[in-house]
């Protein structure tokens, strides 16, 4: 249905649906001219189009979507119809226990949001992922994250805080161009050794969790040499 109005010229009319309405940030570049295109979701029924305006000559690209409070119980096959040109996908506030293999070809991504959902792990396969700049897992109950994130060098913000993470891998510390963590209310015990290479991190957030000792002091020099302007722990 949905490749039926893509190419049709005319496609037909329908009402809105009552649900939240899934944003869709278009890129538009000259082709052939298409009729432009506006998603709506309820629950797991996601992809009904409703035409908006046109715009001759030109190609409308989604480039973000948002399926926040659905009562999605996984993400929505139609997310992967735009893998190419997706940058942004929110899916807060669901009941998502896993991330599909096929979300990781998404590689354009440049921000995935989904807190407050029922995830228990973070896939290797987010290595993929080499454009994100922003993930936000908070309030989840993912245990560790894979060595592997250190692939996802473009990653200035991470927001973790409410989950059962108990330790970083050493390949976190290769995220050097971190700005913001954001690791409250977790179970972290220790930070790795390395911590003190994330030399870009302004915002450090680690309340509420188990640590006991600091590595080499290396996070009050960040606070000194680099200037943090926001560092919450019960250590400082």
């Amino acid at each position: 249905m949905m490749e039926n109005l893509i190419r049709g010229r005319n496609p037909p009319q329908y009402q809105r649906s009552p649900c939240k309405e899934v944003r869709a940030a278009l890129r538009k570049r000259p082709e052939e001219e298409l009729q432009c295109l506006e998603m709506t979701t309820k629950r797991k029924i996601i992809g009904r189009l409703v035409p908006c305006r046109c715009f001759r000559g030109e190609e409308e690209i989604i480039s973000v979507l948002d399926y926040s409070h659905c009562s999605l119980q996984q993400v929505p096959k139609e997310v992967f119809n735009f893998e190419r040109t997706l940058e942004e996908l929110y899916l807060d506030a669901n009941q998502i226990e896993e991330l599909p293999k096929q979300l990781f070809n998404c590689q354009a991504l440049r921000k995935l949001s989904i807190p407050d959902n029922d995830l228990s792990n973070l896939p290797t396969t987010i290595a993929s992922l080499v454009n994100l700049k922003e993930l936000d897992i908070s309030k989840n109950g993912v245990q560790e994250f894979p060595e592997n994130i250190k692939c996802c060098k473009c990653l200035t913000i991470i927001e973790a805080s409410v989950n059962p993470i108990s330790k970083l891998p050493d390949g976190f510390t290769q995220l050097l161009n971190l700005t913001q963590l954001y690791l409250n209310d977790a179970f972290l015990e220790f930070l790795p050794a390395n911590f003190g290479r994330l030399v870009k991190l302004r915002i450090l957030e680690l309340r509420e969790n188990h640590l006991k000792t600091l590595p080499n002091g290396r996070p009050e020099e960040i606070m000194e040499r680099r200037k943090c302007l926001h560092i919450w722990t019960p250590y400082f």
